[in-house]
């Protein structure tokens, strides 16, 4: 068991839109991620989402609404709802989801992570 130090582990990455596994727990993975301007529209049919924000702003665009989390905010993205992350500036964000979530969802592309690094 240790602790885990975020300005640490954030300061090990600087990609956007490719998160980092810092821990898992009960078949979840605790993820970070750093991220900057638009993803893709998409959901996830079997998984819930989290998205908490350390440090930025970050808007999750749902097709009914636009919900705009600040630092230390988070936001839980009901399985089957699409949604669209964006980050006007550089965002840092911690991730709680099952183990199985891809992260574009239902949709496959060159944003699709095949593996996601732990660090």
């Amino acid at each position: 068991m240790k602790k885990v130090d975020l300005r640490e582990k954030f300061s090990q990455f600087n990609e956007h839109w490719q998160p980092k596994i810092v821990g898992e727990l009960n078949g979840q993975y605790v993820k970070l991620a750093k991220l900057k301007g638009e993803f893709i529209w998409h959901q996830h049919a079997d998984e819930d989402e989290l998205f908490m924000v350390v440090r930025g702003r970050l808007t999750i665009r749902l097709r009914a609404e636009d919900i705009l989390l600040e630092e230390g905010e988070f936001f839980i993205i009901p399985r089957g709802v699409e949604h669209l992350p964006v980050a006007e500036e550089e965002v840092e964000v911690l991730l709680f989801e099952p183990k199985t979530v891809v992260n574009t969802g239902d949709q496959r592309n060159e944003r699709t992570l095949d593996h996601v690094e732990r660090i």
